[in-house]
């Protein structure tokens, strides 16, 4: 068994490469995606990847073709997507009304789009595919992703579902006309580091979970 810290699971260099050898010779302990590792001394508590010992890690030669897409105009969680995606070696598109600066990565694009109120979500809805996942805060993009069999997921981390948008899009229209009749002002909250944890999380278990409904098929 082999336990990984949090800066092998996603810094590169010699980290990169340890995080490689596990992926491709290890699987993930059964039942244990995240385990707490607690240092006395540091008196901090951080996050470790659990692994066995596998020839191969299934369905992991599929997770390329994933696709995460990001409404990124507002995005406050674009640094934890890279993280992600870097760790996964999956692809990104930021999708925005203007250009914005983005770190020199192969696997990750940015998609600049004419304006318009809702050009940044049709160019999504047009691009993404089944078990593609969404990052978005936008409650009808998301509805419209879902209805494609995409996953979605919020900054905090919340994932939307076809068990709780309709929900979402009820509570979105109440909050708008109360907005418009001016009982409410201001916006959300900001993201604390525990949203941050769950989104990373979130995400995370989402590709494991599309992972596993589509294992690499037999030789």
């Amino acid at each position: 068994m082999v336990v990984l810290p949090d800066n092998v699971l996603f810094e590169g260099g010699a980290g990169q490469t340890v995080r490689k050898e596990a992926f491709e010779n290890r699987r993930p302990a059964n039942n244990t995606v995240f385990a707490h590792w607690h240092f006395l001394d540091a008196g901090c508590e951080s996050k470790c990847l659990v692994f066995r010992q596998q020839t191969c890690l299934q369905g992991f030669e599929d997770l390329p073709l994933l696709h995460i897409f990001v409404d990124a105009d507002a995005c406050p969680v674009k640094h934890e997507v890279y993280r992600v995606a870097s760790r996964y070696g999956l692809d990104v598109t930021l999708v925005a009304n203007a250009w914005m600066r983005i770190p020199n990565e192969t696997w990750l694009d940015l998609q600049v789009v004419e304006d318009g109120l809702d050009a940044a979500d049709d160019w999504i809805v047009a691009q993404v595919q089944p078990h593609d996942i969404v990052i978005t805060a936008d409650i009808p993009l998301a509805n419209r992703c879902l209805k494609k069999g995409a996953r979605v997921v919020g900054a905090t981390g919340k994932p939307f579902t076809e068990n709780n948008i309709g929900q979402a899009v009820a509570s979105r229209d109440l909050l708008s006309e109360l907005r418009s009749a001016g009982e409410i002002t201001g916006g959300p909250p900001p993201l604390t580091r525990r949203d941050r944890s769950r989104f990373l999380q979130q995400v995370d278990e989402m590709i494991q979970s599309i992972r596993r409904e589509h294992p690499r098929d037999s030789p």
